[in-house]
């Protein structure tokens, strides 16, 4: 395995102990489809459309609850994780609910399922920064039907521009990095993980390089009532009303 595999393990090991086992029961609860840390709801953005009757995989699933919402909406779903401790969550909440989710231990970027199994491919802060984009989005396009989609949500590069080296810094109003380069983010600090980001052309090319159409790009901002998360802290509801701090891509792959 890469380093950076071990790395993040680590990380969603801790994040699992100390909040996301917490708050699997209530994230399986919800009826609506929302996108990462301020909640726009896919009926808002028009992401997704229906997924009933699709077969689906979520790449970097953790406890499962986005797989959840789309298997409510009759999808069948996997879900692929490196770690252990959010797989047994994922599980425990698949019992408990009666949602049933094929939940498999593994790596995005070498899922050991075969070719054109799937209609969608998604991921909302799994695969989509934890990964390297250049290894998990061709295996995406290899999971997928033609014809099939991949939706993803990741942060913006101007939030990755805007984001300090140090573990416990806020998203600021200043650049300070470069945009040119981006890739592989390794945060300093012991317990920290390795993230990927690239700049829109790298991937825009990437995609479509990859066999897919690029067929939306939705830029979130956090609305007036939206409130810092109490976990994933590092940017600021007010800072996400000014700038977009996450955004969702959508692509097609090419029959």
């Amino acid at each position: 395995m890469t380093d950076y595999v071990e790395r993040n393990r680590a990380v969603w090991t801790k994040a699992n102990a100390e909040y996301t086992d917490a708050r699997a029961r209530e994230a399986w609860a919800t009826e609506d489809i929302t996108w990462g840390t301020f909640g726009p709801s896919d009926d808002q953005l028009g992401v997704l459309g229906d997924v009933l009757g699709k077969d689906v995989v979520e790449l970097g699933c953790g406890t499962a609850y986005f797989g959840a919402w789309l298997a409510k909406r009759g999808a069948r779903v996997t879900g692929v994780d490196i770690t252990p401790a959010q797989l047994q969550t994922a599980r425990r909440m698949s019992e408990e609910t009666g949602i049933l989710i094929e939940l498999i231990e593994g790596n995005a970027e070498d899922v050991p399922l075969p070719g054109g199994s799937f209609d969608l491919a998604v991921s909302e802060y799994g695969a989509s920064i934890w990964c390297d984009p250049y290894k998990w989005i061709p295996e995406a396009a290899r999971l997928l039907r033609p014809g099939g989609e991949l939706a993803f949500l990741c942060n913006t590069p101007l939030s990755m521009l805007c984001a300090p080296d140090d573990p416990d810094g806020k998203l600021g109003d200043s650049l300070v990095r470069a945009q040119f380069g981006m890739h592989r983010f390794d945060w300093s600090g012991a317990d920290e993980g390795v993230e990927f980001h690239l700049a829109h052309g790298d991937m825009v090319r990437l995609l479509r390089e990859t066999g897919f159409e690029v067929e939306g790009l939705w830029e979130i901002q956090a609305s007036e009532a939206a409130e810092d998360h109490p976990y994933y802290d590092f940017v600021s509801a007010e800072w996400a009303r000014q700038w977009p701090a996450e955004e969702i891509w959508k692509a097609r792959k090419r029959g």
